[in-house]
Order: C-alpha cells, then sequence, then structure tokens
C-alpha cells in the first residue's frame, strides 16, 4: 500500500543569523524553544523541548510548528523537498 501525506498549513521560520538578528517571530518565542548566539553573533544554536525529548536547532535549520502546536527543526533539504510556500 502506497500512502500520501496530508496537507497541511504550518508556521515555519529560516533560523539564519541575519533573521534571528532581526528578530524571533512572536510565534516562535515559547519556552519550549531556546536559541542563543554567541561570539558577537558568529555563532548561533539552540535546542527545541519536544515530546520525544530534546532536539537541536543549527544554522540555516528551518523552526517548524505544526498543526499540534509542537515545535521542531527540520534540516534546509528535508524542509524544501516536504513543503512549499502557501
Amino acid at each position: 500500500m502506497k500512502f500520501r501525506k496530508k496537507p497541511e498549513a504550518l508556521d515555519a521560520w529560516q533560523f539564519t543569523k541575519k533573521n534571528f538578528r532581526d528578530g524571533v517571530p512572536r510565534i516562535f518565542k515559547h519556552e519550549s524553544v531556546f536559541l542563543w548566539s554567541q561570539y558577537g553573533g558568529d555563532v548561533i544554536g539552540g535546542e527545541i523541548e519536544t515530546t520525544n525529548g530534546k532536539c537541536a536547532i543549527f544554522e540555516n535549520d528551518w523552526l517548524v510548528k505544526n498543526i499540534n502546536g509542537e515545535f521542531y527543526a527540520c534540516k534546509p533539504d528535508i524542509f524544501e523537498a516536504t513543503y512549499e510556500s502557501v
């Protein structure tokens, strides 16, 4: 049997140095999302508390909030292959 993923709209924001400097969108300012920078913003990273435990987020990853309100990180190549802008 084959299955297709149901269409769903979700919120996503790419975690780049520029985007981080410009400000994290309010929707992603949540107690389960911890984003940081070091060395004057030269290095960025973070951690997301998920239902499966802690998940690291790195520069250029996408921060995603799914339809259940859960946050997770997604690598850019996976994000591009899976999602399209609506």
